[in-house]
């Protein structure tokens, strides 16, 4: 009898878990939120799209064929460079009327002779892309003909004036740049499922608290399996919604061209997804003990105020350190979760570093989970009066194990 009652027991928290992922799952503001979610890095991922795209063109009023010949060379070079601006030529009968269109802001900008050279004429400010592109097509139009005027060559003239830059670790600053990219990317999605999941967890523990089921649920369950069963529902929903981002994230990636992009995070992301599994768990824990720690909704504010300053200082460490700052955080619980996979991305941190900063956020999750465990048992039934932290944790051995 008593084998099988131990046995009925340990099978208890599947069934807790089952429920809540069967409730969020019928929860209209959790499909609402997701779905928000979705729309909204769907409509980023568009507009990325659609800017990658999308060609920038400026119109040069010009008051001869020279001049259109210095624009079209201009255009010419910004198309060689793989930037994304062109120019095009709007021809006026003089420089005159070239000034008068850029005076009355019919043209943005105009080319115009100046004595043996070229000067540019804006409205009211200039354009540093139009002094860069159609800047040095003017300038090399005049050596060219003060070449030939020389008899000699632009190519003779210029002749060792090229300056070679060699890059001694050409991937490294591309991949600094992915990396800040990445860690970003791990930062939101962490915030957000730490946050929107976490303040349900907390509500979930409430409500009942507050309908006095937890007494029912407690006489049948023993509370620890109870806090597992929440606890890996609320994981398994966690880490879904995570990987349904990040796969939409990755598709949109794919749509818009950045294959290579995708190919330098993925390794990292697919770190991401299990240091964000441990350090869901542990912060899962924690809010359960929000929810036991309130009598009522209204208390949930102030008593996850600890919990949600962790959440947001492991995201804005975890996005914004460099450097030592964020080798160190890649060790440390928590804030690993965004710092470890950003190294990653960075060509920073090996398979062995990142391994051995996982071990250390399991051993440091594992004794928080034991801590939250008996915080939660002991604040779970005091239903009278909201219970502080310290309170939680002595009196854990009022209630049932």
């Amino acid at each position: 009898m008593s084998t099988a009652t131990d046995d009925r027991m340990k099978a208890t928290w599947p069934l807790v878990a089952r429920r809540e992922i069967a409730v969020k799952l019928h929860d209209r503001n959790f499909l609402i939120s997701t779905g928000a979610l979705v729309l909204i890095l769907a409509a980023v991922l568009g507009v990325q799209a659609l800017l990658a795209g999308r060609t920038s063109t400026t119109t040069v009023a010009v008051a001869s064929s020279t001049a259109a010949q210095v624009v079209g060379q201009a255009d010419g070079t910004a198309k060689a460079a793989g930037s994304d601006v062109a120019f095009k030529t709007k021809s006026y009968p003089s420089d005159a009327a070239v000034r008068s269109a850029v005076a009355g802001d019919k043209q943005s900008v105009g080319l115009v002779r100046s004595g043996d050279g070229w000067r540019l004429i804006g409205g009211s400010d200039r354009s540093a892309i139009v002094t860069t592109y159609v800047g040095a097509a003017a300038t090399q139009d005049v050596v060219r003909r003060n070449a030939a005027a020389a008899g000699t060559d632009l190519a003779t003239l210029s002749k060792g004036s090229q300056v070679q830059y060699d890059l001694l670790n050409p991937a490294g600053e591309d991949r600094k740049g992915q990396a800040r990219i990445g860690a970003f990317a791990f930062g939101f999605l962490f915030y957000l499922a730490s946050l929107l999941l976490g303040i349900s967890i907390a509500n979930s523990v409430v409500e009942e608290k507050q309908n006095r089921v937890v007494e029912i649920l407690a006489a049948a369950i023993p509370i620890r399996q109870l806090l597992i069963g929440k606890v890996v529902g609320n994981t398994v929903i966690g880490v879904g919604q995570v990987a349904l981002l990040s796969a939409l994230g990755a598709v949109g990636l794919v749509a818009t061209g950045n294959t290579s992009l995708l190919g330098d995070i993925a390794p990292g992301a697919l770190w991401f997804l299990v240091f964000f599994l441990v350090g869901f768990v542990t912060l899962a824990c924690l809010w359960a003990v929000v929810g036991a720690l309130a009598t009522r909704s209204e208390d949930i504010q102030s008593s996850s105020m600890p919990v949600t300053a962790v959440v947001m200082g492991v995201f804005f460490v975890g996005i914004i350190a460099t450097g030592t700052v964020a080798m160190i955080a890649s060790y440390i619980p928590l804030v690993s979760t965004i710092s470890m996979p950003a190294r990653v991305v960075a060509g920073e941190a090996t398979w062995w570093q990142a391994l051995l900063s996982l071990l250390i956020s399991v051993v440091a999750a594992y004794g928080v989970i034991r801590v939250a465990e008996r915080m939660y048992r002991g604040a779970l039934l005091q239903t009278g009066s909201r219970s502080t932290y310290r309170q939680a944790l002595t009196g854990a051995g009022q209630a049932k194990k």
